[in-house]
């Protein structure tokens, strides 16, 4: 089927699924766990293929990486699905309820937005992913992910709509993939204006330049991921390490790893050479400005762009600031809203910290890691929204959902 054919089939759907029962679409997500489960070896013979193509071609490793499913992360698409099962359905939840002077009780639901699609990179769980979501939230399903995974997305497409074919009242287009992963497809999605009512774009610089420049549908922007932790004046020493090593080193390939790491002047010799020596011992890369590396020497120079970079690597950017405000001040002009994080035990500095700083997702005390839509009890994620409207951080189940207003009354007209 064209792009559109697939986006028309998918309104068709979207009709039926937005009035679908919970128990149906729990036992279709139950059913979906199951056959990925059940054909696990299927699945990671199909991205065999995928890796040895892109190993071939000279893909980097952070590519592959994201790239590549083994058993575990099998196994955690699988347990995102049944976490999403036992999930409030957010269709029909009453969100506001307000009764006017005349009599009329106006309240506020939430129904599906329709036909939500995504625009994906390298990551093949989003496959999954995005159908548990939009299944449970009444939503159809579009997926176009890239060339490097077409093998692995075709063979998760092919279990789950086996799956949902056995269940009933599951319309036959609640998830369909686009095959064609040329660029015509995409700019195709991107204009299918009266067909989409979202659009989520999961990749590089590339992808969203290419989204901003051409979408006619509603989007929602999952940008870059440069994110910061600062570490304050008052931070308990030890805690900061921890967080600092574990933001920074326990996955740098994705985009809640710290990029930027700010660090309070009066810490600059107490404290940061020995945290720069343990993430040095794990392979990290420190670029640093002229005050790290007056105190570290081994730091390589820090350029501009190293401030505006997403490395997605062991690589990390490290400033000494004056102040809370510099370090705000800093966030501001090179954060990209996605995760940002401080380090403090005085409260008032970080409250004004998660006050001023403009982003989806801040954390105090704790690592920038925890961005992510199972962290936060979503089950899994659609996306990182990194703009403000209509959802910001990591998007859930409600995020695809709109509210409407549903006004009773007992037969009140309107005068004026």
């Amino acid at each position: 089927m064209s792009v559109i054919d697939i986006c028309r089939a998918a309104k068709e759907a979207a009709a039926e699924l937005r009035v679908l029962r919970t128990e149906v679409k729990d036992t279709a997500l139950n059913a979906m766990a199951d056959a990925l489960e059940t054909h696990r070896d299927r699945l990671i013979e199909a991205n065999a293929v995928d890796v040895e193509k892109a190993r071939a071609a000279g893909v980097s490793a952070t590519l592959v990486d994201r790239l590549t499913l083994t058993d575990s992360r099998i196994a955690g698409m699988v347990r995102a699905i049944r976490v999403i099962i036992g999930l409030p359905d957010p269709v029909g939840l009453g969100v506001g309820r307000q009764e006017r002077p005349n009599g009329l009780v106006i309240e506020q639901v939430r129904e599906p937005l329709g036909v939500v699609a995504v625009i994906y990179e390298a990551r093949p769980n989003v496959t999954a992913d995005v159908a548990a979501l939009c299944l449970k939230s009444g939503n159809a399903a579009v997926l176009r992910g890239s060339s490097i995974a077409y093998h692995s997305n075709a063979a998760i497409i092919e279990v789950l709509q086996e799956a949902l074919a056995g269940v009933e009242d599951v319309p036959d287009n609640a998830v369909q993939l686009i095959h064609d992963v040329s660029r015509e497809a995409a700019l195709e999605l991107l204009r299918a204006k009266g067909y989409i009512d979202l659009l989520v774009p999961r990749g590089g610089p590339e992808l969203i330049r290419t989204v901003e420049e051409n979408a006619t549908v509603p989007t929602v922007i999952d940008g870059d991921g440069n994110c910061h932790t600062y570490v304050d004046a008052t931070a308990d020493r030890e805690m900061a390490t921890a967080i600092v090593v574990n933001a920074k080193t326990s996955r740098p390939s994705v985009c809640n790893a710290m990029e930027t790491l700010l660090v309070h002047r009066d810490l600059a010799e107490e404290w940061l050479p020995g945290a720069l020596d343990e993430l040095k011992g794990l392979g990290v890369e420190v670029r640093g400005c002229e005050r790290v590396r007056a105190v570290w020497p081994a730091a390589v120079p820090a350029e501009e762009k190293d401030w505006g970079t997403e490395y997605l690597d062991l690589i990390l950017a490290v400033k000494v600031v004056d102040d809370l405000d510099e370090a705000i001040a800093h966030i501001g002009r090179w954060g990209t809203m996605n995760a940002d994080g401080i380090v403090a035990r005085d409260i008032a500095v970080a409250q004004r910290f998660t006050r001023a700083v403009s982003t989806g997702s801040v954390f105090v005390n704790t690592s920038t890691r925890y961005s992510d839509g199972g962290e936060f009890g979503y089950g899994v994620e659609i996306g990182v929204s990194t703009q403000k409207l209509h959802s910001r951080g990591p998007m859930g189940l409600e995020s695809l959902t709109s509210v409407k207003n549903v006004v009773w009354g007992n037969g009140q007209v309107r005068v004026l």
